[in-house]
């Protein structure tokens, strides 16, 4: 049983559109001029000209609409918030349902690859800047793919091993396969960025960049200051994700797992506590399943897999003697109300935080740590930053879109300096 789970764990949870249903779905596009879908997506990706191509059986075509607006069409085909976006803002939410974009998008780019489709190529005419992106996560790809589009040598470093940032460490590979990113990353490397992995990056290193993007995300752990804290089991979600996903099924995560949370990345670590074997796993939020910040889809799936869910609770403690055994919760509104579970792990997935990274480059932060960038990246000098260090933790496709806006900002920037 525990093999057979186990191997759920990278087996991609919900399937896609095959040639007949992803027509049959296109049809229903009502082809809206000024179409209120493009303008939802925040990366520009365009849903209403890709969904036309594939109508008109152009799969070509749509997979180059998606790739030339949004570098990482693939992975965002498979974790963006649609229903709150594009889908939301479809006219036909009006008459039945919403016209399935994030399926069809992910029809397009798996036609890509199946037919060998290279849709984005490095230009001819290099220009003589050379920029470096710190990170490798979503904004710096994104930012790095249209600086390289523009004609200047982008070199990426990373501090880990593969690229991807939060795509390759931080969510369950049953809702984002690695192969997934993997095509993504791909993309960026056809237009001529190179990557430079292990690097820590300091100061030192920017010297031989014209300009500087920032784009390392939340990694900093972020565990609610209680009693038993430091007890072996309890994980920040940044770190048990990035355990799991590093060892993959030879990962135990534990018999019986509490996830403490109520965000997409709390139902990423519940699953993937249940796929790599738990035999319990719940998750305990403090507010109502309504005001929780996830998506309702994910829960359902958790629920699916026979994940619980306790809501109305926070935590107070952690009770064991050298390890977790229990874990003690207090009513969030109701303050005479109380729980106890037995575990041996415990997840906090309330959040994370941001590295110093005035010990990297030389930026301002915000009172939380955050990098102080202006709405187009901007961070001083030749300094520029975006994404979750910026914004304190949005979606992939908004890492995307402040990835792109940062790019266009230190074009113009090279382009002013004469670095051209």
């Amino acid at each position: 049983m525990s093999k057979v789970v186990k191997a759920k764990y990278t087996a991609e949870a919900v399937s896609g559109f095959n040639h007949r249903t992803a027509m049959e779905e296109a049809a229903r596009c009502l082809l809206c001029h000024d179409a209120p879908c493009s303008q939802g997506c925040p990366a520009g990706t365009d849903p209403a000209k890709f969904i036309r191509s594939i109508r008109f059986r152009n799969v070509k075509g749509a997979a180059e609409t998606i790739r030339e607006n949004n570098v990482l069409g693939g992975t965002c085909a498979r974790v963006c918030p649609y229903d709150r976006l594009c889908e939301e803002a479809c006219s036909r939410c009006g008459i039945d349902r919403p016209i399935e974009i994030g399926k069809l998008q992910r029809y397009a780019i798996e036609q890509e690859e199946v037919f060998g489709m290279q849709t984005l190529k490095a230009p001819a005419d290099k220009k003589a800047g050379k920029a470096a992106c710190i990170g490798a996560g979503p904004a710096s790809l994104a930012c790095a793919a249209e600086l390289a589009k523009a004609g200047y040598d982008v070199t990426v470093l990373e501090r880990e091993a593969k690229a991807g940032g939060v795509l390759t460490y931080g969510i369950v590979p049953s809702r984002l396969p690695q192969a997934v990113v993997d095509h993504d990353i791909a993309q960026v490397e056809a237009l001529g960025v190179k990557f430079e992995f292990g690097k820590d990056v300091k100061e030192a290193d920017t010297e031989g960049y014209d300009a500087v993007f920032i784009g390392t995300g939340l990694w900093g752990t972020k565990i609610p200051d209680i009693e038993g804290k430091d007890l072996k089991g309890v994980y920040a979600a940044a770190d048990f994700l990035k355990a799991a996903r590093t060892t993959g099924e030879g990962f135990d995560p534990g018999k019986k797992v509490i996830v403490v949370g109520g965000g997409d990345v709390t139902v990423d670590c519940a699953v993937t506590a249940k796929l790599l074997g738990a035999e319990d796993v719940k998750i305990v939020y403090r507010r109502t399943l309504e005001e929780a910040p996830g998506n309702m889809t994910e829960f359902q799936y958790a629920l699916q897999l026979g994940i619980g869910i306790t809501t109305g609770m926070a935590p107070a403690a952690v009770k064991g003697s050298g390890k977790v055994e229990k874990a003690v919760f207090k009513g969030f509104r109701d303050e005479g109300a109380s729980l106890e579970l037995s575990a041996d792990t415990i997840v906090f997935a309330t959040g994370q935080g941001p590295e110093d990274m005035t010990k990297v480059v030389p930026v301002t932060v915000t009172d939380k740590g955050m990098i102080a960038a202006g709405e187009d990246g901007a961070a001083g000098g030749k300094f520029f930053a975006a994404g979750d260090i910026v914004n304190g933790g949005k979606t992939v496709v908004e890492a995307v879109a402040a990835g792109k806006e940062a790019a266009a900002s230190m074009i113009a920037y090279l382009e002013k300096k004469g670095v051209n």
